[in-house]
């Protein structure tokens, strides 16, 4: 079955609230942006917008017969009941894979998935916020912008990154590092993904050879100009032909799926065999996986050593390493606590916007905006302008703004704003990734090393929530595992459908207010001085006890 959303102006469901979240959904399983849609899953190993098909078939009818005071109810991917609420209560409300501490991890997950029980969602397949590349790919290009500044005076010009993974996620990679003006090589063990990026631009170059891949990269290194060259192979493989042939890359990092054993592909294995050695023989699998993690990980560390910029993006692969018996995994730091901490303490975070409608004139339309009220913010500037010319829309057209908590709310109302006069073809979903300042608790990932040492506290993201839900948001959700898997992270979803009513403009108003704010609050409270002196200024939104 071909999944895709509704668009235009017409609506099957009783309201805009229940229509938006129906097309959000729908647009998830999009074969255009989706990983696996007959599998329902989104991206990632195994990110599922639904449990299974019979829960997708009566998510989807109740969406359409909920009245505006119900709220449907749906435990990790399936619908449990539909309840009387009022009309400003969220139309959906979800957990997802939340198990309780002491069985929480990947062999009691899967037995527990494999009964039937639970799914994992990822982190926006499960609260249906999946756009494809470009969900991830600000935030990619964030990274890179703020290494470059770190080391190399702001850009990466002549500098050359070693990377790999070229999925749903990892594909942002090249885009982001050649728009910073470096060259990168980076490698994937699938040749149809690598095809398919070629094709569509996301890779300049496929390469033969790992030689082949450092003799072009060479020659562009010393013309200072961006490329991006694909290549096929293991990443432990390429990896160690870099420590063997002592070629030192400025950065190294890597965006595989390590977040669970099942999905990393071992050395020696391309997917298809991959996939077979995984059903026959799932021991024997995961052992190739854990000498091939030692042996990824073991590289990274030498590298490091011999002075290139090391990070882990956030899948895993140093806890990974850990476990498979490296006991200085975590000697290279984690990308968010090393260079996104600083915008999570004035609450930016990645606010993402869906025209659901399905006309990109409306995505165009609110660029617009964005440059013309906030043209004192040159990056955003930069990332209105770089987006527009090297993206294009796959599903409902949508856009990403690392944006912080004044700016949020501005925009949010002026959408609306905008839906209300005619100016944009139907109403916008309004939403976010999961890596935002108060929505998640991951100890590997975005509250490694917190200042006060709370790295661990997941009090945060369960407060999100609990506050999006208080504050009128259309969709509000509660999740575990994310990027790095079950047992390492808790993290939390809102959207809020902007349909140009006077009840949507209150709902903006407070749900993007207080959802950022929460993060900043957050990070004040561990002592980061940045987010103290915001939540001092007349212009904060909440009252604080710090």
């Amino acid at each position: 079955m071909i999944y895709k959303s509704p668009n235009g102006s017409k609506i099957s469901c009783k309201g805009w609230q229940q229509e938006g979240l129906l097309r959000l959904l729908l647009n998830c399983l999009d074969p255009d942006i989706a990983k696996s849609p007959q599998d329902l899953v989104a991206y990632g190993g195994s990110g599922k917008v639904a449990r299974n098909l019979a829960a997708l078939n009566a998510i989807v009818e109740a969406l359409k017969t909920i009245e505006n005071d119900e709220t449907l109810v749906i435990q990790s991917g399936k619908p449990i009941g539909v309840f009387r609420t009022h009309d400003f209560a969220p139309r959906v409300m979800m957990a997802g894979a939340l198990l309780v501490p002491k069985w929480a991890n990947w062999d009691y997950f899967q037995e527990l998935e494999n009964n039937g029980l639970t799914a994992y969602g990822q982190s926006t397949a499960g609260s249906w916020a999946y756009i494809g590349t470009q969900g991830i790919l600000q935030g990619t290009w964030e990274t890179f912008s703020q290494v470059a500044k770190r080391h190399f005076n702001g850009t990466l010009k002549g500098k050359l990154v070693l990377t790999s993974g070229l999925g749903e996620m990892g594909s942002a990679q090249p885009i982001a590092i050649t728009a910073n003006g470096g060259v990168v090589i980076i490698a994937d063990v699938n040749r149809n993904i690598i095809k398919r990026r070629l094709i569509s631009s996301v890779i300049d170059i496929k390469a033969e050879s790992v030689e082949e891949a450092c003799e072009i990269a060479k020659d562009y290194i010393k013309k200072e100009e961006p490329i991006s060259i694909g290549i096929l192979g293991n990443a432990a493989d390429v990896y160690e032909y870099f420590v063997e042939h002592n070629i030192t890359p400025d950065i190294v990092t890597d965006q595989t799926p390590a977040h669970d054993l099942k999905s990393y592909v071992p050395s020696g294995l391309f997917t298809e065999q991959a996939k077979q050695l995984r059903k026959k023989a799932p021991q024997t699998y995961e052992q190739m996986v854990k000498d091939t993690i030692r042996r990824h990980v073991t590289a990274m560390i030498e590298l490091k050593k011999r002075g290139s910029i090391v990070f882990d993006y956030g899948n895993n692969l140093r806890g990974q390493g850990y476990k498979a018996g490296i006991k200085d995994a975590f000697c290279f730091p984690g990308f968010a606590a090393e260079y996104m901490r600083p915008l999570f303490c004035e609450g930016r975070g990645p606010f993402r916007w869906v025209a659901l409608s399905g006309n990109p004139e409306d995505i165009y339309k609110t660029d617009e905006i964005i440059l013309s009220l906030f043209k004192q913010d040159k990056r955003l500037e930069e990332w209105i302008d770089f987006v527009q010319r090297r993206f294009t829309f796959h599903g409902l057209p949508a856009r990403v703004c690392w944006m912080n908590y004044r700016e949020r709310a501005t925009f949010g109302n002026i959408i609306n704003d905008m839906v209300r006069q005619g100016e944009l073809s139907a109403p916008v979903a309004i939403t976010r990734d999961h890596m935002d300042a108060a929505a998640v608790a991951s100890p590997y990932r975005e509250t490694e090393n917190m200042k006060d040492g709370s790295d661990a506290i997941a009090d945060w993201p369960m407060l999100n929530v609990l506050l999006n839900c208080s504050s009128g948001a259309s969709l509000v959700g509660i999740y575990h595992g994310g990027g790095v898997g079950i047992g390492y992270s808790i993290h939390s979803g809102m959207t809020v459908i902007a349909d140009g009513t006077e009840e949507a403009k209150q709902r903006l108003s407070m749900v993007l207010k207080a959802d950022p704010a929460l993060g900043v609050i957050r990070y004040a409270d561990a002592g980061y001085e940045e987010a103290e002196d915001i939540i001092k200024t007349t212009t904060f939104p909440a009252k604080t006890f710090l």
